[in-house]
């Protein structure tokens, strides 16, 4: 893939992420134990915002992306970790979001190259 590729399967990995880990959220909200969900909510709304704003510089191709490229990858890492926890224990909306993050993480790997 050329570099105009990469950046557009990159925008695009990011704006499913972003909706996967808001989603997520919102299922986590809606589970009787949230105290054992607190860590998930929270990652998931940083993971969301991150792609969001990962996603916009990319449209604007912003000349700063790549710092903001390598950080989404890393949070992406993070949040697919701790959704991958509950997703062991049967919550779907977790599995979803980790393998969102997962496919996200590795297109900014595949853009950072």
């Amino acid at each position: 893939m050329d570099q105009e590729q990469l950046i557009k399967a990159c925008i695009e990995a990011c704006q499913k992420c972003s909706i996967a880990c808001l989603e997520c959220a919102q299922a986590c909200l809606r589970e009787s134990d949230l105290e054992m969900l607190r860590k998930c909510i929270q990652t998931d709304l940083e993971c969301a915002e991150i792609c969001e704003s990962t996603y916009k510089l990319l449209l604007m191709r912003s000349s700063a992306y790549m710092g903001i490229v390598k950080i989404c990858m890393d949070i992406c890492n993070s949040c697919a970790e701790e959704c991958e926890k509950h997703a062991a224990h049967g919550m779907e909306h977790c599995r979803e979001c980790a393998e969102a993050c997962r496919s996200c993480a590795a297109s900014c790997e595949a853009l950072l190259a």
